[in-house]
């Protein structure tokens, strides 16, 4: 049995990666993957196995008629943030799966966003399409629940990485920060200077970590020369590397306390158990926040005048272990979806 998984891989995305981890992981052993990804070779070096161009749809579908089924591997694919012609990539490959007879499986995804009433209509008429299903989120449930489509539904798939014991009391702060379309020019000073105040009473450095190589890696140095980054945070601040989501779980499990803008960079901070506060550019951010029990500033609301005062009261406080472990488990509800293969 060969499966085609296909995904955001390849993209040099932390999140991404790790989705991917956690799917191989999770394969069935009998089942030989396939995976569709923009950097082929870093992809075949770091998990081992066969690649195909994601970026090239009639290579993906040649590679689709070698295999035996079609798996959708976690976050959102069904979605036209990225552009309606993203939607229509992913739509294309599960048709011309089932029109091949081969199954298709919907593995840990995000429903969404759809804001075009015909990407709307598109995936209404796609979701029956899928021979199993499992959501990430209760929100994306409910979504294929109105439009007839019922099936599983647990935490992000990420959740299912091992969790690691934090060591970062007195730590740095790491920052996970990212462009965002709220966050325009000097948006983002608010938040800075409430990093830089937090920063300084504290006295801890900050360290800023890319969690998307291609869209994050300089950001700190595009925000220092807008003039937007304070000196005394440009003093403290420096940009960290991590090639791997172990590598960005090693510096969480070392901080203090992580702000995150990423879905995944929350996440594994949160498995290395470090203290976190969410700053929430999509709904999917605000969840998680509230499923970890951290703070969370919504960046589609003015900014909290205790935003500094918040982040200090999170400061080497990590989350409650408990509603970890219920997120972990429920990621394991993915699990039977790949199960399927064999059936």
């Amino acid at each position: 049995m060969r499966a085609l998984i296909c995904g955001y891989y390849g993209e040099h995305n932390l999140g991404d990666d790790a989705l991917l981890e956690v799917l191989l992981d999770q394969l069935p052993g009998e089942c030989r993957p396939l995976v569709t990804a923009h950097d082929q070779a870093l992809v075949r070096e770091r998990f081992g196995v066969e690649t195909t161009d994601r970026r090239r749809l009639k290579g993906v579908l040649a590679a689709l008629d070698r295999c035996d089924a079609l798996v959708l591997g976690g976050g959102s694919l069904l979605q036209d943030a990225t552009s309606f012609r993203s939607l229509l990539y992913y739509g294309a490959l599960m048709l011309a799966a089932r029109t091949r007879g081969k199954p298709v499986l919907l593995w840990g995804q995000g429903l969404g966003p759809l804001r075009r009433r015909r990407s709307r209509l598109l995936v209404r008429g796609l979701l029956p399409l899928a021979t199993a299903i499992s959501w990430r989120d209760p929100a994306s449930a409910a979504q294929a629940r109105a439009w007839g489509v019922a099936d599983r539904v647990g935490s992000d798939p990420v959740w299912g990485l091992p969790a690691r014991d934090w060591r970062g009391r007195g730590g740095p702060i790491v920052v996970c920060f990212r462009p965002v379309r709220q966050l325009d020019a000097m948006a983002w000073r608010p938040y800075l200077q409430a990093l830089e105040g937090l920063a300084v009473a504290a006295n801890r450095p900050v360290h800023w970590l890319p969690f998307h190589q291609d869209q994050d890696r300089g950001l700190l140095a595009d925000l220092t020369r807008q003039g937007l980054v304070g000196p005394a945070l440009a003093a403290r601040s420096r940009e960290l590397a991590a090639a791997t989501p172990q590598e960005a779980m090693d510096a969480f499990a070392q901080a203090g306390l992580v702000l995150a803008m990423r879905l995944h960079g929350l996440i594994l901070a949160a498995l290395a158990g470090s203290p976190c506060a969410a700053l929430s550019y999509d709904p999917k951010v605000a969840a998680a926040a509230a499923g970890i029990g951290c703070p969370c500033q919504d960046l589609d609301a003015p900014p909290s005048a205790g935003l500094q005062e918040g982040w200090a009261a999170a400061l080497d406080q990590p989350p409650n272990q408990s509603g970890i472990a219920d997120l972990q488990r429920q990621s394991q509800v993915h699990r039977a979806v790949l199960d399927t293969l064999l059936s």
